[in-house]
């Protein structure tokens, strides 16, 4: 609030006002060409949801009620039973498409497996018939910690068979990360393994695991998958090799019809308190969600593309759009182990060659790291299979989103930006790429579907400029709350603004209502009494063309309340100097939002997800002490940002 108690919005600064209309050859063969689909949902947005329920996926008996809302409790096809195992195997086998590629899976090493949908069916019945033999029951939990191998898709998709709820823990992170959320969920079984590749190493998760469970007395077996040959300790009656216990398992295994608001799975995500969150997803609403988007967003014809998504399972991207979202529309998908610069840097260009990719789905973050290392390096390889693209995790700025475009998608793709977020499970804001035309940046608009408004500090909706990005009706894919927490559920998404969703992130409309996503809320800086975002700066930032990557904090100042402080990577073979960038920024948004501190840095600190550890930055802008940076992909890189920091000369 300001002075005189009005409220104060989030200042818009950036303008983009280049725009991209799908191509006739693009909109001949889409599956949403036109507004139909939103009209549809406008009308009825229950009716349209329980129309994609019943067209996407098989039930064994059908729900009485669409959804029954009792905020910020949903419910959605009540009544209804179905088996999401056997939507994503089963159905498919059935339909003849046994022989059909699920998966081409790629180790980091070069090793490959290609493994159809019978193939993939046969293995999930099997563990199902493992997980039953190590006492896992329906309603039970089970922990899944390992790289990226086909097994972590078939232990999910076990779980799912048999009505246990599976918890994923990222396998870059750490024993302390691990028991946590074991003992919060009340694990029954890990699933882990020996190791896995990364970076040309094996990096060992079973004594990770080891030390974990030393201190979680709800585990009582222990699987272990063999990847990366590492010596391991195995305690005998605990521990079994996953090898030897599927070579006797029983090869059938029905799959059993589930309750809609069966638990699904638990993910957890980090909390402000330290304390990590574990998201609840249910099943029927779930499957629908992730099945509806994955095929209209991503435009799928499942007989003939061949489709990436680049993240790990660990994450909500990896759950919704490796697993489950792709199985269940019977697709052909890429999955590799290993990191985008091992043993070069063009190692994706050469995957997307190899298995003619046609869809790619990436982060923003990874995307401008490539522009860092050079057009040359996808310029070695033969890309023309790709005929979409799509970003993820965070807002892209405008020049990266351009890059992606022209040097990627050969100024031909069209660039599908989505907002969601692990308690959405699926994807809430993006273009249908057959319907809109796009803007280099922004995610345009919610999908049919999905309700959102950007509101000001006092709640009221904005039509024009910048606010809070909230969701004003339930959705099939949401969260059904925190596991064992639910005062905290109340308190974390529906006290700011009531009756609305909120879960942190800014946004902005522009005059045609297209919606640009601004970062954090946490992550607005106040410059003598304006609201900047730091999404906003970072992009002035990295359109400049010797930017490749730019991360911007907002540091105590006792003239100004906040300082910009700005962290730079250069693209390769580039060099400028720190009043050049300070007067580019004021060129492209305004004077006030000149940083007055620019760190320029081989690399930012980043979580192994990808995501800017911008807290970090701010410690380093203000001298603290960084506390835990387990979560890095590199620790490394903060230790020299604190060099650089000393070193810096600033604005005055």
């Amino acid at each position: 609030m300001s002075t005189d108690g009005t409220p104060v919005n989030i200042d818009d600064l950036l303008l983009e006002n280049r725009k991209f209309a799908p191509s006739t050859e693009f909109k001949t063969n889409s599956l949403a060409v036109g507004t139909h689909l939103y009209d549809q949902a406008a009308t009825d947005d229950e009716g349209f949801w329980a129309q994609q329920a019943a067209e996407l996926v098989h039930w064994d008996q059908d729900w009485h009620t669409i959804c029954e809302w009792d905020l910020p409790y949903a419910k959605w096809f009540v009544g209804g039973k179905l088996n999401v195992s056997y939507n994503c195997l089963d159905r498919h086998v059935l339909a003849g498409k046994g022989d059909k590629v699920a998966i081409h899976w790629e180790g980091e090493p070069g090793d490959t497996r290609t493994i159809t949908y019978s193939q993939l069916l046969d293995e999930v019945q099997k563990f199902s018939n493992v997980l039953k033999s190590l006492g896992v029951n329906k309603g039970d939990r089970v922990n899944i910690y390992l790289p990226m191998v086909p097994e972590a898709a078939v232990a999910m998709l076990a779980c799912a068979r048999i009505g246990a709820a599976h918890s994923v823990v990222f396998g870059g992170f750490s024993s302390q990360a691990l028991a946590d959320r074991i003992n919060d969920a009340e694990a029954k079984v890990l699933i882990t393994a020996d190791g896995g590749y990364r970076r040309g190493d094996v990096f060992a998760l079973k004594p990770a695991a080891d030390e974990a469970i030393a201190n979680t007395p709800t585990i009582e077996h222990v699987v272990v998958v063999k990847r990366g040959g590492n010596e391991v300790n195995m305690v005998a009656g605990r521990d079994h090799w996953y090898h030897d216990l599927m070579s006797t398992a029983d090869p059938m295994c029905a799959a059993e019809a589930m309750d809609s608001e069966q638990l699904l799975f638990l993910l957890y995500t980090s909390g402000t308190t330290g304390k990590p969150k574990g998201i609840m997803h249910t099943t029927g609403g779930y499957l629908t969600h992730v099945t509806y988007t994955h095929k209209y967003v991503f435009d799928l014809h499942p007989e003939t593309d061949v489709y990436w998504c680049t993240a790990d399972v660990g994450w909500i991207t990896g759950h919704s759009y490796i697993v489950y979202g792709p199985l269940s529309n019977g697709a052909t998908q890429v999955i590799y182990e290993g990191v985008p610069n091992y043993p070069a840097n063009d190692r994706l260009w050469s995957i997307v060659e190899k298995y003619g990719v046609t869809i790619f789905y990436t982060a923003p973050t990874a995307i401008r790291t490539f522009m860092k290392w050079g057009d040359e390096e996808p310029a070695k390889h033969d890309m023309s299979s790709l005929r979409l693209l799509g970003s993820v995790g965070e807002p892209i700025n405008p020049e990266a989103w351009m890059w992606y475009r022209d040097i990627i998608g050969r100024g031909e793709c069209p660039v599908v930006d989505t907002w969601w977020q692990t308690e959405t499970g699926g994807i809430m804001i993006s273009p249908l790429p057959g319907a809109t035309t796009l803007k280099p940046g922004s995610a345009t608009f919610p999908i049919p579907g999905i309700s959102a408004e950007v509101v000001d500090d006092a709640g009221n909706r904005v039509e024009h400029g910048g606010g809070y990005l909230t969701l004003t009706r339930p959705w099939p894919g949401m969260l059904r709350g925190l596991w064992n927490d639910p005062d905290r559920y109340q308190e974390t998404y529906w006290s700011r603004f009531p009756g609305r969703y909120f879960a942190g992130d800014g946004a902005k409309l522009d005059a045609e209502g297209y919606l640009w996503l601004l970062g954090r809320v946490d992550d607005v800086m106040n410059v003598s009494g304006h609201r900047i975002s730091t999404t906003e700066v970072e992009s002035a930032l990295v359109s400049h063309q010797a930017v490749a990557e730019a991360a911007v904090v907002g540091a105590n100042d006792p003239t100004t309340g906040q300082a910009i402080i700005a962290y730079v990577t250069l693209r390769t073979g580039f060099d400028v100097s720190e009043s050049d960038l300070r007067n580019h920024v004021a060129k492209e948004i305004g004077a006030i939002a000149k940083p007055k501190m620019i760190y320029f840095t081989p690399e930012l600190p980043k979580t192994r997800s990808g995501k800017i550890m911008r807290r970090l930055l701010r410690d380093v802008a203000e001298g603290r002490n960084l506390g835990d940076t387990t979560t890095l992909a590199d620790a490394s890189v903060v230790n020299e940002l604190q060099k650089r920091a000393a070193q810096a000369p600033s604005e005055e």
